[in-house]
């Protein structure tokens, strides 16, 4: 009985906490912004089947403000496709890697981290050992290598896997931390004292202290995600025959727009990154505000 009224009081304060983040000017405006962006890109599936087709508009056409051509708003590629369909469809695919792939990574790294804060012995060496090994490793030139020897399989929903392999191993580390400090503390040992099963300990004990950080670096991965695959991208790695934002920007640099003058080819991209890590970054920061008892007064608004 006393598990279950404690069960009730901490969704209650999850649920107050979440009201509670309202008030942060920051967190405000990240998720409008964060909202508008989700907008666009659900209107992708209004998309014409024909944005796909090369050569199907007049190529290179500036933005055109013509209400009865509202495809050419944002203009056209060197291959003539519009590059408002490419642009809406690119960040909807963008945002489905980066969040699926923090789905995976962050939440492998939270079971993994449980289990070494958990761990005793031997087993807790070989967890400690292989999220260390993983954290060792360099990022950037091992995603490299997975995608070169990976490429002819690469698709949109192989890709958050590759990512996976490397956004998995601070999150692990991270919670282990967490959960051997929480593993400490006096009330643990009168929790266990007072007859709780190990199982109760664990879900409304450790975890209430472990879900903030969870949340805090599932929205950073991804922000991490995005910008590794915008990052393959660019170096030819990711899925060119896919419209990412990364790709966007990989095929106006093949095709030398920035010095022929078709700044709209790479400027809607370039926005929209900087517009989803920004907001994702102000929703991050303040729940992190929020979560340091120092920091929730009038500072961290």
């Amino acid at each position: 009985m006393n598990i279950v009224l404690k069960s009730f009081s901490k969704i209650s304060s999850i649920s107050k906490a979440f009201f509670s983040l309202g008030r942060y000017a920051r967190f405000k405006f990240g998720s409008a912004m964060l909202l508008i962006i989700a907008a666009l890109a659900f209107t992708s599936m209004l998309a014409p089947p024909t944005y796909e087709r090369w050569y199907y508009y007049q190529k290179d056409l500036p933005p055109q403000l013509d209400i009865n051509r509202l495809d050419l708003i944002l203009g056209t590629t060197t291959n003539g496709r519009p590059i408002l369909w490419i642009t809406l469809n690119a960040l909807a695919n963008s945002l489905y890697i980066g969040v699926l792939t923090a789905l995976i990574a962050s939440h492998i790294g939270l079971l993994i981290g449980l289990l070494a804060g958990l761990a005793r012995g031997y087993k807790e060496s070989i967890l400690i050992t292989m999220i260390d090994s993983f954290v060792s490793l360099p990022g950037l030139p091992l995603l490299i290598v997975l995608a070169m020897a990976l490429k002819q399989n690469l698709s949109i929903y192989f890709i958050p896997l590759i990512l996976s392999v490397i956004a998995w191993a601070w999150p692990a580390r991270n919670v282990r931390s967490i959960t051997v400090s929480v593993l400490s503390r006096d009330f643990i040992v009168t929790s266990s004292f007072s007859g709780i099963r190990f199982t109760g300990i664990l879900f409304y004990e450790v975890l209430p202290y472990v879900i903030g950080w969870h949340i805090t670096n599932f929205i950073n991965t991804i922000i991490w995600a995005i910008g590794m695959e915008t990052a393959l991208a660019i170096f030819g790695l990711s899925i060119l025959s896919k419209d990412t934002l990364g790709t966007m920007i990989y095929w106006a640099l093949n095709y030398n727009a920035l010095f022929r003058g078709l700044w709209w080819w790479l400027l809607p991209p370039v926005l929209l990154l900087i517009l989803i890590f920004v907001s994702l970054y102000m929703i991050s920061v303040s729940i992190s505000t929020y979560l340091n008892p120092r920091l929730r007064g009038g500072s961290g608004r």
